[in-house]
C-alpha cells in the first residue's frame, strides 16, 4: 500500500522554503529572491514516486504583519499547521535562536501535527557547528525528527523525503502522477514576471509590486501574454520602467526563457505598468491580484 499526505513548510522568511520545494519537485513553480516574504499565497506542489505521494504546501513566511496584504500572508502560514499530516520547519544553521524563531516555537507548541526540524543552507558551515544547533532547538520543542539539508545543492534531500514518508498515512494518490501543481499557469507566470522585478531592482523597490496575466492568447507555436505590474508609486512606476523602457524590457528578458519553459510555446511578452495607491491595504484589490482576504481568515 502506498503513502499519500500532506506536508507543509514553515519558517522566517528567507529561509529556502521555496527553494527546497522547488528541487524536490525538479521544477521551478515558487519564485526565490533575497528579499524577505517573497512567497504570498499557500502553493502545493506534488512529489510522487514509488513509496507514494507528498502534497507540499509552501506558505508565506511567518512575520510581524504591517498591513492587510500581511495579515494575509501571516494567517494562511498559521492556519496550514491543523491541516496537514506533517510540518516541515526550516531554520538557519546558527544556534543563537531569536524572537521570530521563538514566535514559531509557540505556534508550533499549539498544534499536536508531527514536527520535523529542517536544518537549512548547511553548505554555509562547518559539518562540527551543526550539533550545537540541533541541541539548541531540542531544548525549545519535541521534534519527531531533526534533518540537516542543503536545498541549493540537494544534500540530504532523500533522507528528508523518507522522514516525510513515514508520517505520512497510507492511502490512494490525491493527484494523478503527472501532476506538479494545483497553481494555474496564470498564476505561475506572475510569479515568475514578479520574481525577475525583485531580483532586477534589488533594494529600490519595496514589495509593494503585484502582476497581473491580463491575457493569454495561443496561437499554433507562439503564446501572447500581456501582463500588467502594479506599483503603489508614481516613482516606483517611473524606475520600473526605466529611462526609454530600459527596466522593462530587463524584466520582459529576463522572465521570458522561464515561462517559455513552463508553457512550452514561444512566448511574446508584453508588459505594462499602473499605479495603484495602498493596493495591500484594499480587500478588493488584493482579490483581483490572486489574494483573497477571506482565505486568510
Amino acid at each position: 500500500m502506498t503513502k499519500s499526505g500532506f506536508a507543509t513548510l514553515i519558517g522566517r522568511p528567507n529561509v529556502g522554503k521555496s527553494t527546497l520545494m522547488n528541487h524536490i519537485i525538479g521544477q521551478k513553480i515558487a519564485i526565490t529572491s533575497r528579499k524577505p516574504q517573497t512567497t504570498r499565497n499557500r502553493i502545493q506542489t506534488v512529489y510522487t514516486c514509488d513509496q507514494g505521494q507528498i502534497v507540499f504546501v509552501d506558505t508565506p513566511g511567518i512575520h510581524k504583519a504591517r498591513n492587510k496584504l500581511g495579515d494575509y500572508m501571516v494567517n494562511v502560514a498559521q492556519r496550514t499547521l491543523s491541516e496537514v499530516d506533517v510540518i516541515l520547519w526550516l531554520v538557519e544553521p546558527e544556534p543563537h535562536i531569536g524572537a521570530g524563531e521563538m514566535a514559531i516555537v509557540e505556534k508550533l507548541k499549539q498544534t499536536k501535527t508531527p514536527k520535523i526540524l529542517v536544518i537549512n543552507k548547511v553548505d554555509k558551515v562547518k559539518k562540527t557547528e551543526i550539533p550545537a544547533v540541533i541541541d539548541a532547538y531540542r531544548e525549545l520543542l519535541d521534534f519527531a525528527d531533526i534533518v540537516p539539508v542543503s536545498a541549493r545543492h540537494g544534500t540530504n534531500i532523500d533522507t528528508l523525503l523518507s522522514c516525510i514518508f513515514s508520517y505520512l498515512p497510507e492511502g490512494e494518490y490525491f493527484y494523478d502522477e503527472d501532476t506538479v501543481t494545483d497553481q494555474p499557469i496564470r498564476q505561475i507566470t506572475s510569479e515568475l514576471i514578479r520574481e525577475k522585478i525583485l531580483r532586477l531592482m534589488g533594494e529600490e523597490i519595496p514589495h509593494g509590486v503585484a502582476v497581473s496575466v491580463d491575457s493569454m492568447q495561443y496561437r499554433e507555436k507562439i503564446v501572447d501574454i500581456d501582463a500588467t505590474i502594479v506599483c503603489e508609486k508614481d516613482s516606483h512606476k517611473g524606475m520600473i520602467i526605466g529611462k526609454g523602457g530600459s527596466m522593462l524590457k530587463k524584466i520582459g528578458t529576463a522572465a521570458r526563457p522561464e515561462i517559455e519553459d513552463l508553457v512550452g510555446m514561444q512566448v511574446n511578452l508584453k508588459l505594462w505598468v499602473k499605479v495603484k495607491k495602498d493596493w495591500r491595504d484594499s480587500d478588493i484589490l488584493m482579490k483581483n491580484f490572486g489574494y483573497d482576504p477571506k482565505e486568510g481568515r
